[in-house]
């Protein structure tokens, strides 16, 4: 039986639950698995460190800390924007998640967190940063 190893390419199902219980995302829903290969630097290491020695068909649950999941919460990553930046189209309103272009040309999602005034709060960091996530996988197929 094969059983996921150091560059694996594994295709699962997952489920990622808040420490309320909310699922933030789900391939269950939408009977889409992902597929992702074991060291190709998309998975932190600890995550990475649950899955090793699953075989196909096998279920697991593990919570992950922040550093271990999206990382944490960047101050970095929150910017002030001017209340005139945002238009009938895009209104600056608490809990949107709009595109910003970053500089390199790319979209950048940010969340606005705050309108005070004549100043927007932008959240750019990851949704799930910071906090501590539960994954529930089931294992669909191994190769190698």
């Amino acid at each position: 039986m094969s059983v996921i190893k150091d560059n694996s390419e594994v295709l699962m199902h997952f489920s990622i639950k808040l420490a309320d219980g909310t699922v933030a995302e789900s391939t269950f829903a939408n009977a889409k698995p992902v597929i992702f290969r074991i060291g190709d630097g998309s998975l932190t290491e600890n995550f990475e460190k649950c899955l090793l020695g699953l075989a196909a068909g096998q279920k697991k649950q593990f919570d992950l800390a922040p550093e271990d999941a999206f990382g944490p919460s960047n101050p970095n990553n929150i910017h002030y924007v001017e209340l005139s930046k945002f238009s009938a189209d895009t209104p600056a309103e608490v809990g949107r998640i709009i595109a910003f272009t970053g500089p390199d040309g790319y979209d950048i999602p940010g969340i606005i967190t705050q309108v005070m005034g004549d100043s927007v709060t932008v959240d750019f960091n990851h949704p799930l940063a910071g906090k501590t996530v539960t994954f529930e996988v089931e294992v669909v197929s191994i190769e190698r």
